[in-house]
């Protein structure tokens, strides 16, 4: 008679999560998430068929606060009728759940863009961009545009917001090289700039300038 089934895969996943928290992505492996639930490094394959099924997982259990938080019909008084908020206020809200679910855990952020086409929460978060791309009147195609750039703006953003962050702390500030302002006056000066303002302001005014761009109101 076989063993029962004494894990589930959320708890598996909570594990590997906590690795990458404490000790940055490179650590994880189906070893140290054995080890993080007290486990032999072969019991997990009970489980978890590979490396792979173990990364989708973990972005699954990181991201999946963002829909749980997203947007939802609200109730017009004048017509008792659901009405859902702008396009504009959803997108706004869409990116910034993101931003905040790969803020809780920074570390994952590799591992949402590896698995983008493949991580349930992060399809139905495109589908759910597109959904008020075509309610602001896109047709398919600049809906499909008008995704490629907010996708790239939010994965871009975040990298610099976290993963460069990390880099620098690691190597040092003096790995990265001095910028001479005489040499590059208008890129010292926006670089200054960004580093006086709140990291979340600075993703909020981008995404502003790229829905601006995209002239949706």
């Amino acid at each position: 008679m076989p063993r029962p089934r004494s894990l589930t895969t959320r708890q598996i996943a909570a594990a590997a999560l906590a690795v990458i928290d404490r000790d940055g992505l490179p650590a994880l492996s189906m070893r140290t998430v054995a080890a993080e639930l007290d486990r032999r490094t072969m019991a997990l394959y009970r489980y978890v068929e590979d490396r792979e099924e173990l990364e989708c997982l973990v972005v699954d259990l990181a991201l999946g606060p963002v829909l749980d938080r997203a947007p939802t019909p609200v109730l017009d008084r004048a017509t008792c009728e659901p009405a859902a908020p702008s396009p504009r206020a959803r997108l706004l809200a869409l990116l910034d759940l993101m931003r905040e679910a790969v803020g809780a855990h920074p570390g994952v952020l590799p591992l949402a863009v590896r698995h983008h086409g493949s991580c349930l929460p992060a399809l139905r978060w495109r589908e759910r961009l597109l959904e008020a791309l075509a309610d602001a009147g896109l047709d398919a195609p600049q809906r499909a545009a008008a995704l490629h750039v907010l996708v790239a703006y939010v994965t871009g953003q975040l990298e610099l917001e976290h993963l460069e962050h990390q880099a620098a702390a690691i190597a040092g500030a003096e790995a990265v090289g001095p910028l001479v302002p005489e040499a590059f006056p208008l890129l010292s000066a926006a670089l200054a700039a960004r580093a006086a303002t709140d990291p979340a302001r600075a993703f909020a005014d981008g995404v502003r300038t790229v829905l601006d761009g995209l002239g949706l109101a």
